[in-house]
């Protein structure tokens, strides 16, 4: 008996977000097709100029323009960035830095320093009941 292996297909949507490009950027060939597995793992191999050219210098999708402002998706909400930037704007912005973007850095360092406590705490934890556990007698 053999088996037939599908091929594994994706929405352009799907692979845009995978590739951390904005789809609206992308070719129109990109947009219109479905992306297979090997097709999305060959594009983050060896990223044709297009792709190379959208990772340059965007525009770039929310989340790409949050993690290089050093901010949250929401952060840039509550700033009222809620379109794709040029990384030519993402640097503007970072130079002129504005007090929402201040304010959401400062947010977004609390949001980690909170996590790294907390992950302390639970390993302190774990630490202890490991313990508790190799100390109780066997029968």
């Amino acid at each position: 008996m053999t088996s037939h292996q599908t091929t594994q297909t994706m929405k352009p949507a799907t692979a845009a977000k995978k590739l951390g490009v904005y789809l609206q950027a992308t070719p129109a060939e990109f947009q219109e097709g479905v992306v297979s597995r090997s097709e999305l793992n060959a594009l983050q191999a060896d990223p044709p100029e297009w792709l190379q050219e959208l990772r340059r210098n965007g525009p770039h999708p929310r989340p790409v323009v949050a993690a290089k402002l050093g901010v949250s998706i929401a952060g840039l909400a509550r700033g009222g960035v809620t379109e794709p930037l040029t990384t030519e704007q993402i640097e503007a912005l970072k130079q002129e830095l504005p007090g929402w973007l201040r304010e959401e850095r400062a947010t977004q360092a609390e949001v980690r320093k909170e996590a790294v406590r907390i992950k302390e705490k639970q390993a302190e934890k774990q630490a202890k009941r490991s313990e508790r556990e190799s100390d109780a007698p066997r029968d």
